[in-house]
């Protein structure tokens, strides 16, 4: 009989999540809230139907050990990328300006018909992306060691 794993057996080992479906998603949008990126980081390859972010992530599934520890919170780099990718359109990004830092709120799942839909990353700012995609299929894997997170606060969204 197999289980599903709980947060606690991740430990202290570099993320590698996929989500196809949206209760997957919900979980890699939990653990990608507060990435930050700069627009530089963000490139869409049409041949490979492929979109992909090179973000700095909030470590949210540290924070309890950080603080049992009495040690700063950390970052770390993580890939956020999106396969199956027919278009995207953005709002309020303005790509011209390459020192613009982006920071990501959530990443959600609009259904369509059959398996297509739109997967949307909603940024700070009134921001957006909107890809539209044949099928859900996004993964989220950290690519470098985690680093103390220059601010060494918590994200804070005043709730």
């Amino acid at each position: 009989m197999s289980m599903d794993a709980k947060f606690e057996d991740g430990g202290e080992v570099p993320l590698n999540l996929g989500a196809l479906d949206v209760e997957d998603l919900q979980v890699l949008s939990s653990l990608a809230q507060d990435a930050v990126f700069p627009v530089t980081e963000m490139k869409w390859m049409p041949a490979d139907r492929r979109f992909a972010l090179l973000v700095n992530r909030f470590r949210w599934e540290d924070v309890d050990a950080a603080n049992q520890r009495g040690r700063a919170v950390e970052r770390v780099q993580s890939l956020l990328v999106i396969d199956n990718v027919m278009n995207v359109a953005s709002q309020g990004v303005d790509r011209s300006d390459k020192e613009v830092i982006l920071s990501l709120l959530s990443v959600s799942f609009n259904e369509g018909e059959d398996a297509s839909g739109e997967v949307l990353l909603t940024l700070a700012g009134d921001g957006a992306l909107r890809l539209s995609v044949e099928a859900l299929d996004v993964t989220l894997k950290d690519v470098t060691k985690p680093y103390v997170a220059p601010s060494k606060q918590v994200p804070d969204h005043g709730a």
